[in-house]
């Protein structure tokens, strides 16, 4: 995973809230995890990530998620077991030469 999207995630998660979190950004970021994402009506997508589905919405006003936004995202992810320590934990160790 990049340096990018590792960021990405410990922001998402981390305490207060954020409320600059771009859309671009986190629409990426579950793209690369393998989310399926499909359009419905208006501002809503149905994600499927690791066998969890879920309707997010998209920004109405401006390209930044409000910390509701961020909020419903977190607690998707979670579900979907991508939280910054599972991240984490996953991350290949450095062998000693």
């Amino acid at each position: 995973m990049s340096h990018k999207h590792e960021h990405l995630i410990q922001s998402i998660f981390r305490d207060p809230i954020s409320a600059n979190i771009h859309w671009r950004e986190a629409e990426s970021l579950l793209h690369h995890l393998g989310a399926e994402i499909e359009p419905l009506s208006g501002a809503r997508l149905r994600v499927k990530l690791n066998g969890y589905e879920d309707v997010l919405h998209r920004p109405h006003q401006g390209a930044t998620l409000d910390r509701s936004a961020v909020k419903n995202l977190r607690e998707y992810l979670a579900r979907a077991r991508v939280t910054p320590s599972l991240v984490e934990a996953e991350k290949p160790r450095a062998k000693n030469a």
